[in-house]
């Protein structure tokens, strides 16, 4: 028997012994919408809690449209030309309407890979196609502060819009309980200062800044806070299969459209387990998110509730653009001479985290609950020792010494990765 998982553009193949119990970990089979492009127009055309773009589009100078970095894959090439369309079918004037893309504090995205992003060649024709910047002070707009004491500062081009429109992927997200509509904003296109406020550690370690938990999650409430100093936002959400087939969108206003698409979703990527096991085996969701080792750490999150205490997790990501941000690199470097509760104890005072820090702070997470093993092709041998685990170069043997040494025959594989929570539910 054989199991693939997600890893770069492809799969890589699990061997199966046969005396081996293995439990496979997938959403439950999701409906596929028989024509996406009639979908995200009929979704247009039938708004929750907002008034149809068309219409609404009439009576707009200006407008701008919030895409994900290229580490999410949203079916932009599908979104964009109808919602572009529909605008100017409205009479906007094309030099009215900026799509912005809301890196957040991750690079841009440019030349090519734009061009990937954006999936159209005539969106890149028509409109301007431009990189939110969080650290150009001169980009962004102060707002206010929310009541948690987060100085919000969010980029003009997006709050100085008569049309604010943001598009995202609805999926589980290890910090702000699910991605998509007002994690778009913020930290999409929020300034340096309000991004690193409220990723300090007073809302990372937080019980309930966790996958697929909105209710009583500090992010989320921050977030929330954060649009409502906008006004109307309008949102256009997507929720896609295991094959990354359409399987859900909408659109309407921004807080009410992403919250039914959550109703949809959640009960497919939540996935009730009746035992923990002490080897798990999975990924980080393959290409975007596996391009490097800072977005890999989603993929060592997600299994935590079902790993035996000190059990093995092995971790399949390409890593193909190595280990992220020099800022990461710094925080990595510091884990690795401070070791875990030397690294938390230094930064749980702080006000601000230092850039990217909380990416070392959440894998604290599965390295206190297993020992992780990483397979990662792209990852130069100079900078192994920094991921702060155990990187492999045979998933295979890993797998089966893993298994012989915990003296137990069962195991879990999750191809999916992060896009997947498996959830701890005993029997009975």
């Amino acid at each position: 028997m054989q199991v693939d998982v997600s890893y770069g553009k492809g799969t890589f193949p699990i061997q199966i012994r046969g005396e081996w119990d293995v439990s496979v970990i997938r959403k439950p089979p999701m409906p596929i919408v028989a024509s996406s492009p009639d979908a995200v127009d009929r979704a247009l055309a039938e708004p929750l809690g907002a008034t149809a773009l068309r219409a609404r589009a009439a009576s707009a100078g200006s407008a701008c449209i919030l895409i994900c970095d290229i580490t999410r894959p949203v079916p932009n090439a599908l979104l964009l030309p109808r919602i572009l369309r529909t605008l100017l079918d409205a009479g906007m004037r094309a030099q009215d309407i900026t799509v912005l893309v809301a890196t957040g504090l991750h690079r841009p995205n440019e030349g090519a890979e734009l061009a990937e992003l954006v999936g159209d060649p005539w969106v890149l024709q028509t409109v301007r196609v431009e990189n939110h910047f969080a650290r150009n002070d001169a980009d962004h707009v102060l707002l206010g502060t929310t009541h948690a004491g987060t100085v919000v500062r969010l980029d003009r081009r997006f709050v100085q819009a008569d049309l604010k429109i943001v598009t995202g992927l609805v999926e589980p997200h290890f910090m702000a309980g699910y991605s998509g509509g007002r994690k778009v904003i913020a930290p999409g296109i929020a300034h340096a200062e309000t991004i690193t406020t409220f990723h300090s550690a007073r809302f990372m370690s937080h019980a309930r800044a966790d996958n697929c938990v909105l209710d009583g999650n500090p992010l989320h409430r921050e977030q929330m806070e954060i649009v409502s100093m906008l006004g109307e936002v309008l949102a256009v959400n997507v929720v896609l299969d295991e094959h990354r087939r359409l399987s859900f969108v909408n659109y309407g206003e921004v807080v009410a459209s992403h919250l039914q698409a959550v109703t949809f979703v959640q009960d497919y990527v939540r996935v009730p387990v009746p035992r923990r096991f002490r080897t798990v085996v999975t990924s980080a969701a393959g290409y975007p998110l596996d391009k490097t080792y800072y977005q890999t750490v989603k993929g060592m999150v997600a299994p935590v509730d079902i790993l035996e205490p000190g059990g093995n997790l092995i971790v399949l990501s390409e890593c193909s653009e190595g280990m992220g941000s020099a800022e990461y690199v710094d925080a990595q470097r510091r884990l690795i001479a401070q070791g875990p509760e030397g690294f938390y104890r230094d930064i749980e005072a702080k006000s601000h985290a230092d850039i990217d820090e909380w990416q070392t702070q959440m894998q604290l997470k599965p390295m206190r609950a297993a020992t992780v093993h990483l397979y990662a092709g792209g990852l130069a041998p100079a900078v192994r020792a920094l991921t702060g685990v155990r990187v492999i170069d045979d998933v295979q043997a890993t797998l089966e010494r893993c298994v012989r040494e915990s003296a137990d025959a069962a195991l879990a594989i999750i191809p999916e990765g992060p896009y997947v929570v498996p959830v701890y539910r005993p029997a009975g």
